[in-house]
């Protein structure tokens, strides 16, 4: 049952063997029907209690067991669950239920019943216990102690028995509902998902929550027009959805009968969307092509979620609202928290921080004008910038060697001490950019406990000396940690020069909708006109030679993609460059061309990309020692016109590339 289930609740790897027996004898018991053995006072509890969110949001259930994509041994367990659940007080409108937890309980009693009604144990927390409570009037049920964090399940629409019941005859008559590609495009174009996740959604399969989830099988991807790299990325795309079951909850029509009729699939998926809309507002769709570029970056965050941010800025709490980060101490595990106890948000952010960093140069130059991804830019970048500049914001800098004592750092940064909202178990001392950390058991990255360094952006660089003593890695931490200052870098990155220059390119709409920066004869056709004059040769030809003194990575594909050319435009381009003495023709690895500057070349390995020496001397690349092989991405600091100018001025000035 507990894979059947997967994805919808938070934790179903406990349903084992039994689970449908023991929620029907948890349901006997509230109701009164059955009575406990002697020995115990209640029944026993099914997994951790999270089968508790289905009551009032069943039709998640209900509308993934009609999935023609489900497993239909899956399907099976689904029409079981429901079987119960309809014979159950969790579907009667009268009955009024909630959870919530008892703290401190010291008892060991699990239930309790009256005429009022009763509370049972659902999973026990520590010291507390979390309990649910069914009572029938307004008198109030016997309890197990005082309840806090009381939930009240939602009232919603469909769940009552008698829809259960006929959903269940249904598909077990007629099979599955029918799929439709169309209420796929629907729920796509109504919400600004992919198509994948809009597939995904509608057959109620938003992304597994246990390591061995199951993802669809042949027929399910077949049925779904998904291949297993599409399922991931739309899996990755849901993946912070965390109110999965209301979102389901009403998507079922009144009537089950109407999801066989050939409007019933868009009439789920029209309301699936007004759910989606109700939580996450709704947002211009982003091309295929422009998450797939994303996704071939690798970014830390999901891809799909990257793509959102991008592309509506102002729909990231981490980028439109402020975040305070404190040093939090939980049983000597010492690390950033957003709140009291919140380590995700603060990794999100520096996890967000290197995506922006490392990726507006690709977006900014390798999607067209009119992209939405690349017209959120300047939103992102001077929001972020805002953020940055909120002194409450730290983040961790680096890892010291485990070697630097105590005694080292209050030397380094001075004896004043750091003070948070609450004590430390570890000597923290600040100097009002720096926390510096000692020696503590680390919150994630290696078991061995060692100094950290902490900062604050928005006292980077504002006092020489201070940022000295932090970025100033000598005999602290050197090659202990690869990652060391990587935020900082980032933070610098961002605020600099060039992505200001970024965000008045993409503001100024001087380049022409559908239009690449990448292509000089769009974004620098004065440039371009230049140079086809000064070489003798066509517009096309002074285009891609651009390119090739320029770009990093002109592979044929990407350059007819910018350019809009046909490949015998390309190859007429090309070969005016031959004739001319400017190219040369060869075949070389990973290249993804065939002409190349003259002169030595440089090789390299995955994610980096090989290219003439002279390139990537322009490009500022560094080599490995010894060896014509290249490590890293080159870091811009010029746009795309600014860029192609520089390299057309060596040359002018005679320093082509030569044999």
């Amino acid at each position: 049952m507990g894979l059947a289930v997967d994805g919808l609740l938070p934790s179903t790897c406990d349903w084992g063997a039994g689970s449908l027996a023991g929620l029907a004898r948890i349901n006997d018991y509230l109701a009164g029907t059955w009575a406990p053995p002697a020995g115990r006072d209640g029944p026993e509890g099914v997994g951790d209690g999270d089968w508790s969110l289905l009551i009032g949001r069943i039709g998640g259930v209900a509308l993934r067991a009609a999935a023609p994509s489900t497993r239909p041994e899956h399907r099976e367990r689904l029409l079981a669950l429901l079987d119960v659940w309809a014979g159950t007080v969790f579907v009667d409108p009268d009955a009024r239920l909630r959870t919530g937890t008892v703290l401190n309980h010291t008892g060991a009693q699990r239930a309790i019943r009256d005429e009022h009604g009763a509370t049972i144990m659902l999973f026990p927390l520590l010291e507390d216990i979390f309990v649910l409570e069914y009572r029938k009037g307004d008198a109030e049920a016997p309890r197990l102690g005082p309840v806090s964090d009381v939930i009240e399940p939602p009232r919603t629409h469909w769940g009552s028995a008698r829809q259960i019941r006929e959903l269940v005859e249904l598909i077990r008559t007629r099979g599955p509902m029918p799929w439709d590609p169309e209420a796929v495009a629907l729920l796509a174009d109504a919400t600004g998902m992919s198509r994948a996740a809009a597939a995904l959604l509608l057959a109620v399969d938003p992304g597994n929550r246990t390591p061995r989830g199951p993802l669809p099988d042949r027929e399910g991807q077949r049925v779904l027009g998904l291949g297993i790299t599409e399922i991931r990325s739309g899996h990755d795309e849901l993946s912070r959805l965390t109110d999965r079951l209301d979102v389901f909850a009403d998507a079922l029509p009144p009537d089950p009968a109407d999801l066989w009729t050939a409007a019933g699939p868009r009439h789920v998926a029209t309301r699936l969307a007004d759910a989606w809309r109700a939580r996450r507002g709704h947002h211009a769709p982003v091309p295929e092509t422009s998450r797939a570029l994303i996704a071939s970056l690798e970014p830390r965050e999901p891809a799909a979620e990257l793509c959102g941010i991008l592309a509506h800025p102002a729909g990231e709490p981490l980028i439109t609202e402020d975040l305070d980060t404190r040093l939090h101490d939980y049983r000597g595990s010492i690390a950033p928290t957003a709140g009291t106890a919140d380590r995700q948000t603060p990794r999100r952010m520096e996890s967000l921080l290197h995506d922006v960093a490392t990726l507006v140069p690709t977006v900014y130059a390798e999607l067209p004008a009119g992209d939405p991804l690349r017209a959120g830019l300047p939103e992102l970048i001077e929001s972020l910038r805002a953020r940055l500049a909120y002194p409450g914001l730290l983040l961790h800098a680096a890892r010291a060697f485990p070697d630097v004592t105590e005694d080292d750092q209050r030397r380094r940064f001075g004896p004043a001490p750091y003070i948070g909202p609450e004590p430390l178990s570890v000597p923290a001392f600040d100097d009002g950019l720096t926390v510096a950390l000692a020696a503590a058991i680390p919150s994630y990255g290696p078991p061995k406990p060692c100094p950290h360094l902490y900062f604050r952006p928005a006292l980077l660089d504002v006092d020489a000396e201070q940022t000295k003593r932090l970025t100033d890695d000598r005999d602290y931490y050197g090659e202990w940690d690869r990652h060391a200052m990587d935020v900082i870098a980032h933070v610098r990155r961002i605020r600099g020069d060039y992505f200001t220059r970024v965000v008045e390119r993409v503001r100024s709409g001087v380049l022409p909708v559908g239009a690449y920066e990448s292509n000089p004869a769009a974004s620098a056709p004065e440039l371009v006109d230049e140079v086809a004059e000064s070489l003798t040769v066509p517009p096309d030809a002074a285009t891609l030679y651009l390119q090739l003194l320029a770009l990093e990575a002109p592979t044929d594909r990407s350059v007819r993609t910018w350019n809009g050319w046909s490949p015998t435009r390309h190859r007429k381009a090309a070969a005016a460059l031959l004739d001319a003495g400017l190219v040369v023709a060869d075949k070389r690895p990973r290249a993804g061309r065939g002409v190349f500057l003259p002169g030595p070349w440089a090789i390299a390995k995955k994610p980096f990309h090989p290219m003439e020496v002279w390139k990537a001397e322009f490009l500022g690349i560094p080599f490995m020692p010894n060896r014509l092989r290249i490590h890293r991405h080159p870091t811009l600091d010029r746009t795309h016109p600014e860029l192609f100018a520089a390299a057309w001025a060596l040359v002018a000035r005679g320093k082509s590339p030569r044999n």
